[in-house]
């Protein structure tokens, strides 16, 4: 593998559309170098966000993407042998690295490393704890937060961001790095402090059970130096196993009474939440948050509890979690048509889809809840939270699945079925029906949809454009009827 890189070379990312490797590939061409890119099926966000920096996408792989040769690679983790353009770098003995590796090398050392994990909630509470420090900076330059988080932060309209202050704030992705490096990608950032929200089973395609994830965040853990901090939700026992032997101070964020940082009096109303936060047993302060659902309040205080043991003043840290913009892609409102709002939400796994349907439940009040899923992540392809999978989306009015992503890339045993997942929501009592794809879904519920109605979107990908075509549909069926 290659070291860090001098400026102006060309330098091309395979997969680069992952939102982690848009994010790389922006960074690198701040800092001067000449960026290229390839991958199998190019969607937004990233692919928009791509195009707008100027980056071409070339599509599908094949060994003419890297004609001439580029002077370095970075291979994303989703690729392995077999990929063209993999071959062909082996091939030719064409340097690479990793992208974690490459993050690291060329941006997070020398800097504050402040990183985010945790099964869920890493890419919010990653957004709102660089926004903090943002609005800090405008007192103290050396604040000025550059960040990699793994989607787009709506106060930044950017997943990245280089800036010349201490902090670099960065989402630690327990995924593997790359064909040639099995280990998570957090291994590589080096955590001066760590927010650790949640530590459950995911990513079935890469760990074998429990015990194999708790194992990577507790090496994650031990990264932290003695000198460092982490914030740590009190809520979860396997969170509590996993910092059980941190050689740092480590402190607990949630509802419990003892709790260092406790949440109390949680309100929402109208799709805003306010709360008070106790810092070992004294009240601290008082925060507003314009997003709803108990979650994203405590994604909220964890970035507050992180910031504000780092130094960063109270005032700064209310006023801006009180304008923090959310995420694309979390909850974001895709379109309002005739009164029927359409949400975009991250569905990559059932306890996420649970507290999306939970805080929309919280932020609409008496509207008829539609949950429409793609199951489309390594976790959601596959049975083994089959049960829990039916649990969260019971918490819908109306369910729509679709059939599974690739379905013929996962072993029969391990497949998830949705027509099963659709009995077991039927012999509950729940509404649910399955359809084959995007276009099935939008023709069967667009004519049912009535004013009121929320539509849950849930999906980690592209979901075959319905983003684009039940808002379409609802238009056209609007303008039929005006006319």
């Amino acid at each position: 593998m290659q070291g860090p890189v001098e400026t102006e070379r060309h330098i091309h990312l395979i997969g680069i559309c992952g939102t982690a490797m848009a994010s790389l590939a922006g960074m690198l061409q701040l800092k001067g170098h000449r960026v290229t890119g390839s991958d199998v099926a190019a969607y937004p966000p990233m692919s928009d966000f791509l195009r707008g920096l100027g980056i071409a996408i070339a599509e599908p792989f094949s060994a003419k993407n890297l004609e001439p040769a580029p002077d370095l690679v970075i291979v994303g983790n989703a690729l392995s042998r077999g990929n063209p353009e993999v071959e062909y770098i082996l091939d030719q003995r064409i340097p690479f690295t990793s992208l974690a590796r490459m993050i690291h090398d060329e941006f997070v050392a020398g800097h504050e490393s402040l990183v985010v994990a945790g099964t869920h909630g890493k890419t919010t509470t990653t957004s709102m704890l660089a926004w903090i420090y943002e609005v800090a900076s405008r007192r103290d330059a050396q604040l000025a937060p550059s960040f990699l988080i793994g989607g787009i932060a709506e106060n930044f309209g950017s997943s990245f961001q280089l800036r010349p202050g201490r902090p670099f704030i960065i989402e630690g992705d327990e995924y593997d790095t790359a064909f040639f490096d099995k280990g998570p990608k957090f291994m590589h950032y080096f955590p001066d402090a760590l927010i650790l929200t949640h530590v459950e089973f995911d990513h079935a395609d890469i760990y074998r059970d429990l015990d194999a994830v708790k194992t990577a965040f507790k090496r994650l853990v031990n990264l932290v130096p003695g000198r460092g901090r982490i914030v740590a939700f009190d809520g979860a026992a396997n969170v509590t196993e996993c910092v059980a032997k941190a050689f740092c101070t480590v402190e607990r964020y949630g509802f419990y009474a003892d709790s260092y940082w406790r949440l109390a009096d949680l309100t929402q109303r109208n799709g805003q939440s306010k709360w008070r936060v106790f810092r070992d047993g004294s009240e601290w302060g008082e925060f507003t948050l314009p997003t709803a659902g108990e979650h994203n309040a405590l994604n909220a205080t964890a970035a507050a509890a992180l910031a504000g043991g780092q130094g960063v003043a109270l005032d700064a840290i209310q006023e801006a979690l009180r304008t923090f913009a959310s995420v694309k892609r979390r909850l974001e409102v895709k379109a309002v048509i005739d009164g029927i709002t359409i949400i975009d939400d991250f569905g990559h796994h059932p306890t996420a889809i649970r507290e999306t349907l939970r805080a929309l439940r919280s932020s609409h009040p008496g509207a008829r809840l539609w949950a429409v899923l793609e199951p489309r992540s390594n976790t959601l392809r596959r049975n083994v939270f089959e049960r829990e999978l039916v649990e969260a989306l019971g918490l819908a009015d109306e369910i729509v699945l679709a059939g599974v992503f690739k379905q013929e890339s996962i072993p029969e045993a391990e497949r998830l079925h949705p027509e099963t997942v659709v009995q077991s929501l039927k012999e509950a009592g729940h509404s649910a029906e399955l359809h084959a794809n995007a276009d099935a879904i939008v023709e069967a519920i667009a004519p049912r949809l009535r004013e009121g109605d929320v539509v849950a979107v849930l999906s980690n990908g592209g979901f075959d454009g319905i983003y684009e075509k039940l808002p379409a549909s609802l238009a056209a069926r609007s303008a039929g009827a005006i006319r």
